[in-house]
């Protein structure tokens, strides 16, 4: 397969950075957004890239992205999610968080609380965590998977369901238009419907890019959480979905 001096720039800008979008690509090459528009259909059309509104993501099709790489997409919109997720946990509050970069945001943004208990299968998670002393931090056994530092596997289930907790803090790899929550790894699907079965109070964090994304495995449906923070939500179907199952729909970016 040939690539152009210009594509194989572009899906190692995108590789780099997880995403790219139009309008950068176009200054940086200067040539017109029409011109790079046809670049990247055409490096979708090859799978390489995956085409999402004004740019495009690496990789393609329902291959989970390379960790650091998925640490730098939407950054500040998963900072600003964290911040509200943590202005709903109380101090003294018991809570699951799982596997996740915007559930790496919401531990970040829960270091100025006090007297938590976090039980998490991240290993980012509980080393953030667990230099603060007014931090409880339980972590789970089970396989430690080594492109993100999750742990999952039967192990993880069973030591989750001897908890019952106030919050969990749940990420998803995808979520399609009529609500169905989506991963890759269905050892870690098991691990978070563990977690949002024992959990009286369930908030979903998710950037806005997870609309656009696929994922093979299901975790469970949007009206299964009681809370939903994304930076935006723009889909119709998605909003009325919040709507008529009395899910809390938080907006951080606005």
């Amino acid at each position: 397969m040939y690539l152009s001096q210009r594509h194989s720039a572009i899906i190692q800008m995108a590789k780099d950075d997880g995403r790219v979008l139009v309008d950068d690509l176009a200054r940086h090459f200067a040539v017109s957004p029409q011109t790079i528009r046809k670049d990247l259909n055409d490096l979708c059309d090859q799978r390489l890239l995956t085409r999402i509104h004004g740019g495009a993501l690496f990789p393609s099709g329902i291959e989970n992205m390379e960790y650091e790489a998925r640490r730098k997409i939407a950054a500040d919109e998963k900072d600003a999610i964290g911040l509200a997720a943590a202005r709903l946990i109380p101090d003294h509050a018991s809570l699951f968080i799982n596997i996740g970069t915007t559930t790496e945001a919401v531990s970040n943004a829960l270091l100025g609380h006090d007297g938590l208990m976090v039980i998490t299968n991240n290993i980012n998670v509980a080393n953030r965590m667990r230099v603060f002393p007014s931090i409880e931090v339980v972590i789970t056994g089970g396989v430690v998977r080594g492109s993100d530092g999750g742990v999952v596997g039967e192990a993880a289930v069973d030591f989750i369901k001897q908890f019952k907790v106030d919050y969990a803090v749940i990420g998803a790899s995808a979520i399609d238009h009529d609500g169905a929550l989506l991963d890759f790894d269905f050892r870690e699907v098991k691990v978070a419907q563990a977690i949002i079965a024992n959990a009286r109070h369930v908030i979903l964090v998710a950037d806005a890019n997870k609309f656009e994304r696929t994922a093979p495995v299901r975790i469970g449906h949007l009206s299964q959480v009681d809370t939903f923070i994304t930076d935006r939500c723009e889909l119709p179907a998605i909003r009325a979905i919040c709507r008529d199952s009395e899910v809390e729909l938080i907006e951080a970016a606005r």
